[in-house]
C-alpha cells in the first residue's frame, strides 16, 4: 500500500494546480484510513501493507500493533523512533561523542539512522552497514584511533562482554553484549590491569604508548619528573627508572618513600669518610667525574696545572686509591701512561721518544707529526702518498700498531696485481719501471717501449687500447701480460674454424707463424692482397676473375658477411655453381662444358661440328645453329633447346624440288 500511495504520489502533474490540491486533500486521510484499518484487521491485513518481515534484532516489534514503536504518523515526513530504545546512540549524539556524532543530524527524526541501518529485509539481514568493509573500517572515526599494536587485534579482543563496564550496560539492557560494538570507553583500564593500582591515575599514555608498554622514558614527552619531589637534573635525566624505583616488597616497583636528601642515599663514599665536606663541594649532578675545581680546588696552584683532555680525567685515575697526599711522578708522559703504546719503536730518537713530540694534552689523536716530518725519514712522502692516511699504511692494531716498517719495494706495501708476471727479469717487479707516482692508472710504459717486446704493435693494433688485449681471462681478476701464444688466435676468434691451420703454421723470414697474416694485413682486416688464389686448387681464369667471393663461397643461414664461410667447400665443377641449359640431352658429357665452352666466354660456343656424322664443310658452314637445331622441349618447368635429332638430309630443310649435282650426289650417297 505504500508503494501504492508514492506511485499515486509520483504521477505526472499534468492537470494543472486544481488537480494537485485534490490530490492533497484526498491522499493523507486516505493514508491515515488505511493505517488505521491496517490497525484492526490482524495478522492478513499486516500482511498487505508491511514491506517485509523484520530483522532477528526487532523480532519482538512484529505485529501492526507496534508499527508506532518505530515509525511517527501524521507527519509530512518519515521519521523514526530509533534512539527511543537504542539509549546508547542517544548519549552519543547527547554528548556529540562516538561514530553516530559524526554524521550530519539534518532532516527528519531518525532519518539519518536509516541511511545505514535499513530493516524489513527478512529475518537474516544483517542491519550492520560497513563502510567499506568491517576489515577495512576507519576506526578513527569513532574518536579512538588504532595505533601501534592496538591495529594488530581482532574486533572481538576488545568489543567482548567481559570489557563493558556496569554504567553501559544500562543502556543496553535488549542487546548481547558478545556480538555489540557499543558499551567500551576509550580508557586503558577498560581492557588492561592498572599495574601500578591506581597510584597514578587513569591516565597510562603520560608514561607509556601503544607500540610498546615496556619501553617508558622519564622525560618531557611522557613523564615530568621536574613536578615531583625530586626533579632530575644533569646525569639524573638519563639514568633508568629501575635504578632508583627498585621493587618494594609487593614486587612492583616503588615510586614513593624513596629517600633522596643525601647523595649517599643512592651512591657509595668512594673517598671512605676522608673528606668531611659534602659531596656537592666538589661534584655535581652533571658527571660524577668533572669536579668543581674553580670554586673549590685549584689544581693550577701545583706543580702540574691540569690541561686538555687531562681536566676531564678522574681524580682517581691518577690519584690512586682516593689519596691525595701521596706525591705523583709527572715530569715525563711515560710516568702515567704506561705502558708505551709503541712498544718503544721511537726510544732510538734524539729526544727518547718524548710523547710530546707528536702529541698535545689537548687530544691524544689527531698526531701532530706532518708530512714534512715524514719527510726527514728514509721515506719522504711524494704523490700520491701524501694523500695516504697514516693508518692505510700503518695498520692501526692497537699497542701492536707498527710504524717501522718494510718499504724498499712497493709490494711492501701493495699486492702484486699482476699475480708474479714481471717477477723474472728484467722487471724484478720494480713497478716504477712502468708506473709513476703520481697516479697508479696511468703507465709510463709507452708505444716506444711496447715496440722493442717480442710483439711490435703494426698496422690496426697501434690504435688498439691496452686493455683490449691485456684483460682477465674467464674466472680470473688478473689482467695477461705475458701470453703464452702470441698468435692472431691468441685474441681473435679463428672464425675459419682451423680450415686454413696449415697456412697460418707457414713461418715468415724471421721464423714467425704467420698466423692471420698469411691472408690478411693488420692495417686492415678486408685486404687479401696476400691471398693468391692461383695457389688454391682451383686456379681463377677467364671471367672467374671478376665474380665476387660470395657468388662461390656463399655464406651459411643467409649471412650477410663470410665470417662463417666454408672456403674448402667450394664448387668446383661447372654444373655446381652453373644451370645446365641443355638438360640431361648430352648425358656423361653432362658435367663437361670445357669441351664446349671456356672461361673467357661463354658464347660463341668451341664445338667442333666435324667431329659428329653432318659435316658443315661447303655452303652449311656458315649457317646459324638456330636455322637447323630448331627442336625445343619442356623439361620440368623449362624451355629447352634439343639438338638430337636433328634432319641430316637435303630435301629435310631445301624440299625435294632443288637440283642436284649428279656427281656429287654419287659422292654423297657414297
Amino acid at each position: 500500500m505504500d508503494r501504492q500511495l508514492e506511485a499515486l504520489a509520483l504521477r505526472p502533474r499534468c492537470g494543472g494546480k486544481q488537480t494537485r490540491r485534490i490530490a492533497r486533500i484526498f491522499l493523507l486521510p486516505a493514508w491515515v484510513s488505511l493505517c488505521i484499518f491496517a490497525l484492526f484487521q490482524g495478522p492478513a491485513a499486516h500482511a498487505q501493507i508491511s514491506p517485509g518481515p523484520l530483522a532477528r534484532a526487532h523480532q519482538n516489534l512484529n505485529g501492526s500493533a507496534n508499527c508506532v514503536k518505530c515509525h511517527e504518523f501524521s507527519t509530512k515526513s518519515p521519521t523514526f523512533r530509533c534512539v527511543e530504545c537504542h539509549g546508547e546512540i542517544a548519549v552519543e549524539l547527547r554528548f556529540q561523542k562516538g561514530l553516530h556524532a559524526t554524521y550530519p543530524q539534518s532532516g527528519p527524526k531518525g532519518s539519518a539512522c536509516v541511511k545505514c541501518h535499513s530493516d524489513h529485509n527478512g529475518e537474516n539481514f544483517n542491519m550492520l552497514h560497513w563502510d567499506p568493509t568491517a576489515k577495512g573500517f576507519d576506526h578513527s572515526k569513532t574518536g579512538y584511533a588504532l595505533d601501534g599494536k592496538h591495529a594488530a587485534i581482532g574486533c572481538r579482543d576488545c568489543h567482548a562482554a567481559k570489557f563493558i563496564p556496569a554504567a553501559s550496560r544500562g543502556l543496553l539492557t535488549t542487546k548481547d553484549l558478545n556480538h555489540t560494538f557499543m558499551g567500551l570507553t576509550p580508557t586503558c583500564t577498560t581492557c588492561h590491569e592498572d599495574k601500578h593500582k591506581g597510584r597514578f591515575g587513569p591516565n597510562c599514555m603520560q608514561c607509556h604508548n601503544t607500540t610498546d608498554w615496556k619501553s617508558t622514558k622519564v622525560d618531557k614527552e611522557h613523564f615530568d619528573h621536574s613536578k615531583t619531589s625530586y626533579p632530575l637534573t644533569g646525569a639524573h635525566v638519563n639514568t633508568p627508572c629501575e635504578k632508583c624505583h627498585t621493587a618494594g616488597p609487593d614486587g612492583q616497583p616503588r615510586y614513593f618513600g624513596i629517600p633522596f636528601s643525601t647523595c649517599s642515599a643512592c651512591h657509595a663514599d668512594p673517598h671512605k669518610g676522608e673528606f668531611k665536606q659534602s659531596c656537592e663541594s666538589c661534584h655535581n649532578a652533571s658527571t660524577w667525574k668533572k669536579k668543581g675545581f674553580t670554586s673549590t680546588f685549584d689544581h693550577s696552584k701545583t706543580k702540574y696545572p691540569l690541561l686538555g683532555k687531562h681536566i676531564e680525567v678522574g681524580c682517581v685515575a691518577c690519584h690512586k686509591s682516593a689519596d691525595f697526599k701521596k706525591p705523583l711522578a709527572f715530569a715525563n708522559c711515560a710516568d702515567c701512561h704506561q705502558p708505551d703504546p709503541h712498544g718503544g719503536q721511537f726510544l732510538k730518537r734524539t729526544d727518547g721518544g718524548r710523547c710530546d713530540s707528536c702529541h698535545i694534552v689537548d687530544g691524544w689523536k689527531p698526531t701532530t707529526y706532518t708530512a714534512a716530518d715524514h719527510a726527514k725519514t728514509r721515506f719522504p712522502l711524494v704523490s700520491p702518498h701524501a694523500k695516504v692516511k697514516c693508518a692505510d699504511c700503518h695498520i692501526p692494531a692497537g699497542k701492536e700498531t707498527r710504524y717501522k716498517i718494510k718499504f724498499e719495494l712497493c709490494l711492501d706495501c701493495h699486492k702484486d696485481e699482476h699475480g708474479g708476471q714481471f717477477a723474472a727479469a728484467p722487471w724484478l717487479n720494480r713497478c716504477e719501471q712502468c708506473h709513476a707516482g703520481a697516479t697508479w692508472k696511468n703507465t709510463n710504459y709507452t708505444l716506444a717501449k711496447h715496440q722493442k717486446s717480442n710483439w711490435p704493435l703494426t698496422g690496426g693494433h697501434a690504435a688498439v687500447a691496452c686493455n683490449d688485449c691485456h684483460k682477465p681471462p674467464i674466472n680470473s681478476k688478473v689482467a695477461v701480460y705475458h701470453f703464452s701464444s702470441l698468435g692472431c688466435t691468441s685474441c681473435h676468434e679463428d672464425v675459419h674454424k682451423g680450415e686454413f691451420a696449415q697456412r697460418m703454421a707457414a713461418h715468415d723470414a724471421k721464423g714467425k707463424p704467420l698466423g692471420c697474416e698469411a691472408c690478411h694485413a693488420t692495417k686492415d682486416w678486408k685486404d687479401l692482397s696476400k691471398f693468391d688464389h692461383e695457389r688454391t686448387d682451383f686456379p681463377l681464369l677467364g671471367s672467374h676473375r671478376a665474380v665476387a667471393c660470395a657468388d662461390c663461397h656463399k655464406p651459411p643461414n643467409m649471412e650477410l658477411t663470410m665470417l662463417h664461410v666454408q672456403f674448402r667447400s667450394a664448387p668446383k665443377t661447372c654444373s655446381e655453381c652453373h644451370e645446365n641449359p641443355h638438360a640431361d640431352q648430352f648425358g656423361t658429357r653432362a658435367n663437361d662444358c670445357a669441351s664446349c665452352h671456356n672461361n673467357n666466354k661463354w658464347k660463341p660456343s668451341l664445338f667442333d661440328h666435324e667431329k659428329t656424322a653432318f659435316s658443315l664443310k661447303g655452303g652449311h658452314q656458315d649457317v646459324a645453329c638456330g636455322a637447323c637445331h630448331t627442336l625445343k622441349r619442356t623439361v620440368g618447368e623449362k624451355l629447352v633447346l634439343f639438338y638430337k635429332p636433328c634432319p641430316t638430309k637435303c630435301e629435310a630443310c631445301h624440299g625435294s624440288n632443288i637440283p642436284i649435282d649428279k656427281g656429287k650426289e654419287k659422292k654423297t650417297d657414297d
